[in-house]
């Protein structure tokens, strides 16, 4: 009987010396997380190393925090790729499979179907809005209900700050266009102010991005401000193109785009915020309830100009502009 009891004793020590993730997978079905985005070509965010960076990023993110798909957690992953109309079925299919967590990609057209389809699992999701301005949460420190998240901005100085840089690094550009969403087109609207006549270039899905270049054209913008949209990130390659070809100096919010030939990009970095989504992620895993989870702001900023875009465009930086960059390409 005593040796009965030191092996009951044993076998109960060794169960909460097994990590969190290998008892989940003991009790039976593994926990789903459903990776959901805008715009990624679905071929491209399957497998252990997506091609996609972002959808890679996420995947790491987890790994590097002991959840690995197929072992201990299955990660669902679905795109819209870059059509709203394709998002409320995306989201009504993953809650009638009874998924544990939705991470979601930073577009409302996404979110929005995502709160609709369920308010009961918890949402993990990138805001390229203030989620409390827009009426998501409740505050950023107690979100409140099944959502919580990621910022990619500050507030909407953010948006004063880019428009700042732009007309300092190409003071005689007075017309600039804004390459984005409707509901982006708004805050934008609120902080150009009468010295930046707005021109409204619009775009919600890769199909009309074509048009919108034609809208920049036709309005004679001299510059460009691109939103921080997942359907514009997804194709920046396209709008760097055009940038260069019309001469426009352009500012874009993810340094990717200047590493690839764009001018100048002022924010914060975006694979960092996928990364804090699978932290969040992770820890709703492992018992944490989106309501008590604080959305996380970017904690770093960095301005970075292109030299080689600036000479293609016939554009010279001033050098107190140079001297306050983070970093130079040249």
């Amino acid at each position: 009987m005593m040796y009965r009891r030191q092996l009951m004793a044993g076998l109960g020590a060794a169960t909460l010396a097994v990590p969190l993730p290998a008892r989940a997978q003991q009790a039976g079905r593994l926990p789903v997380v459903a990776f959901v985005l805008a715009a990624a070509p679905m071929a491209e965010i399957a497998g252990p190393d997506p091609a996609f960076p972002l959808a890679r990023v996420f995947v790491h993110g987890l790994r590097d925090l002991d959840w690995v798909d197929g072992r201990n957690v299955i990660i669902e992953r679905r795109s819209a790729e870059g059509d709203p109309q394709h998002a409320p079925a995306i989201f009504d299919q993953l809650v009638a499979q009874g998924v544990n967590v939705l991470a979601v990609g930073a577009t409302r057209w996404l979110l929005d179907p995502a709160l609709k389809a369920t308010r009961k699992i918890p949402i993990v999701s990138i805001f390229s809005e203030d989620p409390v301005i827009d009426g998501l949460v409740a505050s950023l420190a107690r979100p409140g209900g099944n959502l919580t998240g990621v910022t990619s901005t500050t507030g909407p100085h953010l948006v004063a700050k880019r428009l700042e840089l732009l007309k300092e690094l190409a003071p005689g550009r007075t017309r600039v266009a804004f390459l984005g969403t409707r509901q982006a087109w708004d805050t934008y609207r609120s902080e150009a102010g009468a010295e930046v006549p707005p021109v409204f270039a619009h775009v919600d899905r890769p199909e009309q991005i074509d048009e919108a270049f034609a809208t920049v054209l036709r309005e004679h913008a001299d510059a460009l401000f691109v939103s921080n949209s997942p359907v514009i990130y997804t194709h920046r390659a396209r709008v760097v193109e055009f940038a260069t070809q019309n001469r426009l100096p352009t500012t874009y919010n993810w340094r990717e785009a200047v590493d690839e030939g764009g001018l100048m990009s002022y924010g914060s970095s975006t694979p960092d915020r996928f990364r804090q989504m699978a932290g969040l992620v992770d820890r709703i895993l492992r018992g944490a309830k989106p309501a008590d989870l604080p959305v996380e702001q970017p904690m770093k900023f960095e301005f970075i100009i292109n030299l080689k875009a600036a000479k293609q465009i016939g554009l010279t930086i001033p050098p107190n502009v140079l001297v306050r960059a983070d970093k130079v390409i040249r």
